[in-house]
Formats: structure tokens, sequence, C-alpha cells
């Protein structure tokens, strides 16, 4: 019975040993679920994927789900389950507030996360060893949008809101940073609550103020309501924003004054790969794909990182990401800095407009220079 029992342990423990948990945390319930049940997708194709090539280093790829909710206390959680869990390897979380909140615990139990969406400019330049993404950051996105307001509407009145999330506050930080680096600082700086119904005060704010063109730090739903109260009130400037505003929601919500409406976004869309060896996928809503190529890319990453450093030992393929080796991922070739951000840019200039068939829709529609 001693012989038996030992034999089943340490056939356990090889199996184990020949296995790599890569632990997924994203919002699967809550307002960005779409988001996340489009990541979890994407994560178990890629494992799927790369196991049909071998897995990494000869290990076979194990995923591990965790919702976090896109809330910091549940991501939080679910960092503290993986490490219990021996999890070395993550991909998440997607919201930059989640994720400078979760980034430190990973850290403590030696664990690297690759994040596909966490865009806060400081979360790379905080000293952690174990940070990287597979996005750009909001100084990237601040800078180029700031830029493209300061050449464009120079001598324009400006004005910048946010949703007082760090997603939507870094970007529009960033743009004010620019703006007054170019001579041309904004006219009024403005916050709007998440998830409130009626910006129709703040739009009459903006029309006092002769605004001529409005850059907005946020997401689609409250940006898609703040276009349609400008437009009930009688402004008609423009709007600039971030890659918040890939939802098909948006020209839904905004109606006819979405037409115009810029955002900063990969230059050309990043698709998910076909499945490999397997049928091709069913279409997924714009909301599932929004993140899925950067999550695929995340477990590439986080795989060919164990293959590089021939460990799945957290500080190990870290080190060995850092080392500025470009790896073949579903978004091209990604090499890190020294901070754990791409060493190439990600974004440009997307403008929404109206196609024959009377939708209005951004793809393939870069903005001229």
């Amino acid at each position: 019975m001693r012989l038996i029992l030992a034999a089943a342990l340490a056939l356990a423990a090889s199996v184990a040993e020949a296995q790599v948990k890569i632990g997924l945390s994203a919002p699967l319930t809550g307002p960005d679920a779409a988001f996340g049940q489009g990541m979890r997708a994407a994560a178990e194709q890629a494992v799927a994927d790369l196991n049909r090539g071998g897995g990494a280093n000869g290990q076979r790829l194990v995923l591990v789900v965790a919702d976090d909710a896109g809330e910091g206390k549940q991501s939080v959680a679910v960092a503290r389950k993986f490490a219990a869990e021996r999890v070395t390897l993550v991909v998440g979380p997607l919201g930059s507030a989640a994720a400078a909140l979760a980034f430190p615990v990973y850290e403590e139990a030696g664990i690297v996360a690759v994040t596909p969406g966490a865009t806060w400019a400081p979360l790379t330049g905080r000293g952690l060893w174990n940070v990287f993404r597979t996005c750009g950051s909001d100084a990237e996105q601040g800078t180029i949008a700031g830029r493209h307001l300061a050449d464009r509407y120079r001598d324009r009145r400006i004005a910048l809101v946010h949703d007082k999330s760090a997603f939507g506050r870094g970007l529009a930080d960033g743009v004010a940073r620019v703006l007054k680096a170019a001579g041309t600082p904004e006219i009024a700086f403005e916050p709007l609550d998440r998830g409130e119904r009626d910006y129709a005060a703040l739009a009459a704010k903006l029309r006092q103020a002769r605004i001529e063109i409005v850059y907005f730090g946020g997401f689609a739903p409250e940006a898609g309501l703040l276009v349609r109260a400008m437009r009930e009130a009688g402004l008609d400037a423009p709007l600039v924003g971030s890659d918040g505003l890939l939802d098909k929601e948006f020209p839904r919500i905004a109606g006819s004054g979405a037409e115009g409406t810029a955002m900063t976004l990969a230059p050309e869309p990043r698709r998910l790969p076909e499945p490999k060896g397997a049928p091709a996928r069913a279409p997924r809503p714009p909301e599932a794909e929004a993140f899925a190529a950067q999550t695929y890319a995340a477990v590439e990453v986080l795989a060919r990182g164990v293959a590089g450093a021939r460990s799945a030992e957290g500080r190990k393929v870290a080190a060995f990401l850092r080392g500025g080796a470009p790896v073949a991922t579903a978004i091209g070739e990604v090499a890190y800095d020294a901070n754990g951000d791409m060493l190439r840019s990600g974004y440009a200039l997307h403008v929404w407009k109206r196609t024959p068939d009377g939708r209005i829709d951004y793809a393939g529609n870069l903005l001229p220079p």
C-alpha cells in the first residue's frame, strides 16, 4: 500500500512539473464583462494553440481563470488566490485601477503579470520587476492626441473632460501636459461621473465657455452620452478620445453626432488569429474582440518567456523578457524596455465616419496627420 501511495504521489508530482499554469484575471462580471469574456476566449484559444505546438519548453500550459469583476479589491483577492495556488504567470488585470492594486501583490508573490489593457502610464514606472504590457500606455495616447489638438486646433478653445477613473484622468492629464508645452493650454478641465445618464449641465457649461473641441478621457457609454448632450445643447464641437471609445454602443448612444469623433487606436485593427487545427470560431461582438488579440499575445509572451528562461519561475521569466529579445506574437514582434513597456508605439488616430450603408464606423478610417 505504501509503495502504491508513493508511486501515486510521484506520478502527481511528475504531472505537476510537466504543466505550466497561467492565470487569467479578467472582468467576467460587472460593467466590463463583455471585454472579460473576450479575454477568456482569447486566452483559452492561445493556450490550446500553443499546446498543439508543444506547449512551453516542452511543458503543457494550463489556464486558471478567475473573475476580478474589474474591481480593485476583487483583483487583489484573485492575486492572493493565484499566489496560494502557486501560479507564477498571470495575464491581467485589464483595468488600470485594478492592476495598480494587484501588481504589488503579484510582485511580492514572485508572479510575473502581463496586462492586455491597463494603460495607466505609472504602472510600469514604479520599479516593479514583474509588470509588462501587450498594449500601449496612456502616455502614448495622451501624447498623440495632445499633438493632434495642438497642431490642428492651435487657435481654438479646447476643453478636457474625464470620468475620474485612473484611466480617464491619466489620459486627460497627459493631453494637458502636451497642450501646455505647446503653448495652447485648455480653456476648461471638467470631470463627470461614470454611470450617470444625463450630462446636460456639463454640455451647457461647455457651450457657455464657447468650447470648440473636446478631449474626453473615459469610455464609450459616457462619451456617447456626452456627445448627444452637446448636440442637444447646440454645441457642435467635435470629440477626440482614446481606445476606450472602441465599442459598437458609442455611435448608437451618440447618434449622428458620433460622426467625426476621433480616437487613438492601434494603426490597424488587431484581430485574433483563427484557431489552429480547429473549426473557425463564430463571429463575436466588438467588445469581445477589443482586447482579444492583446490577451492572446500576452499568453504567447509568457509562454515564450518560459521557453527563453527555461523556467516558469516568475523572476527568471521577467529577466528574460526585459533582456530585449523580441518574441513573435499575434500582434507582431514584441520586445520590452527596462520598465516592461513595448519598444514600439501602438497608436494612431482613427475617426468614426458614415459608411455607404448608413452606419457610423471607425474601421480603416485613419485620420490624416
